[in-house]
This record gives C-alpha cells, sequence and structure tokens, in this order.
C-alpha cells in the first residue's frame, strides 16, 4: 500500500470519526433540552405537586392534583415499608432530634430532613465529601465548631444535630420559607439565591426548575417523607405564603370552644393534620370523650376536609400526645381503611 492511499483511508477514518462525534453530541444535547424543557418529569421520576396556585380557603388534600396524588402514592409505595420500620428503629434518634430541634426554635418535622440526607446512618459519605446523619460538609462542620480529626465528629448524633439546627435556624432566619431551607440545605444559599432573581419568586413551586435537579427532588422528597411519617402535609411542607393564607383561613377555635379563663390556662395548643379519629386519640390520652369534644369542637369533620386543626388538650395531656401521636394517626388511618372507626 503506497503513503498517499495510507492518508486518504486516514483521513476518511478521521472525518468519519469527526460525524459521529458530531452526531453524538448534537443528540445528546437535543435530549438534554427536551428533558430540560419537560417541566412536569424529570431523570428521577418526580413530578410538580401543584398545578395551580394554592387557595388556602379550600381543604388542602382537595388541592393536590392527580400528579401529586401518584407522586405521594409511588413515594409511599417505594419507600413506606422501610420508613415504617424506620418509625421503630429510628424512635431514640428522633426523640433526641425533637429535643434539640425544640430548643432551637425548629419545627420538629425537620428531622426528616436527616431521613432524605441519610436514612440516619451516621457513617454515610457522600460523593462530595457531606458526612454524618445530617451529611454536613466540612465548611459548615466547622464553622460551627466540629472537629474532624482524629474522630470525624459530623457522625455523632448530638454533635450533628445540634449543628444542623444552628444551620436551619441561619437558613430560615435568612429565606423564611422552610421548603427553601430544605433547597438551600442541599444546594447551599448561594446558588439559591441566584435562582430566586432568575425566577422572579421566592415560591419554591415557581423557582423550583430554575434549580439543579438534584436540590428540587431533594424538596420533593421531602415532602414525600412527610406525608409518609406525618400521614399528612404541615407547614413545613408549604411554602411562606401558603402558611400565610391558610393561618389567615384557620377559625379562631378558641373562640369557639366557650372556654373560661381558668381552662384556657391549664391547656396548651398544637396544629395537627392527619385522619385523626377524635374517640381514638381521646382513648389513648385515657380523656372522656366529651371533655375532648368540648376542648375540640369539630375535630373529625376538619381533619376529613384536609385541613389543619388546632388541637387543645389539657397540659398534663401534651406531652403524652406528643409521644403517641404517631401511633394514634396510624390506628386511626387502619380502622378507618378497615371500616372499623368507632362512631
Amino acid at each position: 500500500m503506497t503513503g498517499s492511499l495510507k492518508s486518504t483511508i486516514a483521513a476518511k477514518i478521521l472525518l468519519m470519526t469527526v460525524c459521529v462525534a458530531a452526531l453524538l453530541l448534537f443528540n445528546t444535547g437535543h435530549l438534554l433540552a427536551k428533558s430540560y424543557a419537560d417541566s412536569t418529569t424529570d431523570r428521577f421520576g418526580f413530578k410538580s405537586l401543584f398545578k395551580a396556585r394554592f387557595d388556602a380557603t379550600k381543604p388542602y388534600v382537595a388541592q393536590l392534583n392527580p400528579q401529586a396524588v401518584s407522586f405521594v402514592q409511588e413515594y409511599i409505595k417505594k419507600q413506606g415499608k422501610e420508613l415504617n420500620r424506620m418509625k421503630e428503629w429510628g424512635k431514640p434518634y428522633f426523640e433526641m432530634y425533637d429535643l434539640i430541634l425544640e430548643q432551637y426554635g425548629i419545627p420538629k418535622e425537620m428531622k426528616y430532613l436527616s431521613v432524605i440526607e441519610s436514612h440516619l446512618q451516621s457513617g454515610l459519605v457522600s460523593w462530595a465529601g457531606a458526612v454524618g446523619p445530617w451529611q454536613l460538609m466540612p465548611y459548615e462542620a466547622t464553622r460551627f465548631g466540629l472537629a474532624l480529626k482524629p474522630k470525624d465528629e459530623r457522625t455523632d448524633y448530638y454533635k450533628s444535630t445540634v449543628v444542623a439546627a444552628k444551620l436551619m435556624k441561619e437558613l430560615y432566619e435568612e429565606f423564611h420559607d422552610w421548603l427553601l431551607v430544605v433547597a438551600a440545605y442541599n444546594g447551599g444559599p448561594a446558588r439559591l439565591k441566584r435562582c430566586i432573581k432568575k425566577a422572579g419568586s421566592r415560591s419554591f413551586w415557581d423557582l423550583q426548575y430554575f434549580l439543579p435537579e438534584e436540590t428540587r427532588n431533594h424538596v420533593k422528597k421531602f415532602i414525600g417523607t412527610h406525608y409518609a411519617m406525618e400521614g399528612s402535609g404541615g407547614w413545613t411542607t408549604l411554602t411562606a405564603a401558603e402558611i400565610k393564607e391558610v393561618k389567615a383561613n384557620i377559625p379562631n377555635q378558641a373562640s369557639q370552644n366557650n372556654l373560661n379563663a381558668t381552662d384556657t390556662l391549664n391547656t396548651s395548643t398544637v396544629y395537627i393534620g392527619g385522619r385523626y379519629n377524635s374517640v381514638i386519640v381521646a382513648n389513648g390520652l385515657l380523656m372522656n370523650i366529651q371533655a375532648f369534644n368540648q376542648l375540640n369542637p369539630g375535630f373529625d369533620k376538619t381533619l376529613a376536609e384536609g385541613k389543619q386543626y388546632l388541637l387543645r388538650l389539657p397540659t398534663d395531656k401534651r406531652a403524652l400526645f406528643e409521644s403517641t401521636k404517631q401511633q394514634l394517626l396510624s390506628t386511626s388511618v387502619r380502622m378507618l381503611l378497615d371500616g372499623t372507626l368507632p362512631k
């Protein structure tokens, strides 16, 4: 074979290689563009939870479109068994989380951020170098006083939870929205601020597709975990604007109760959501059902409509409710599905 023939063949091979590479690059770019343009589905299979704007005058669950219901059901289908088991084996961790988060003014439900970060695994190390049950990055850990050597204190449940609480408190003071706290915790506050500016909105539902895919899915996983663990959404699954609207539309139940000053002084309140049943709750708290209903008129009806409820309990029953609320909710939902709820 002559040198000129070899050169011609080599040139053709090179040209074919360049063409193939260009075609692959075009197809990849086309697929990425198509994926980004599709604002309802991403490669993790999660869909947008809301089609329309939130209407606080309507029951919350009634506003979950089919995509939202599908998402929650799909998430519970995939993760439900593991999360149910976690309710039991994770109790010591959750109880510790509750105490620490409460000390820093953080809603207890934010403990579910640790669930989606690590599934409560203390030794988990991410590809980015985040470590521990709260997946703290080295910078955040050392900024709040944790040592990385000789032993990495990010693996310590108590110490890492204190740091996570401080970090969440800091993020909330900046964004005033718990869904944005979850987003900033995962993607960083600087990136979130850039996305807010691009979207021209501070609502997660408006700015979600300006966020990295991992971050927007992180927020949706948090919502799904909250539903799986609590039986409903809550304050930490609403945007700041939605919370303001909901609170403005919650009736003043205290005035409906016609409580005297002594009754008010000896009771405390807690917002709840989910299909609790009044008889199940009253029995579980060793309360007379008439006394329970007097403190909580319209309890079953309000929760059946998917609304939040301002539960009022004797002060000495509050701790018992907090420690048994998951069991009470599970029993209520199970008996509701079985058709065996007490009348």
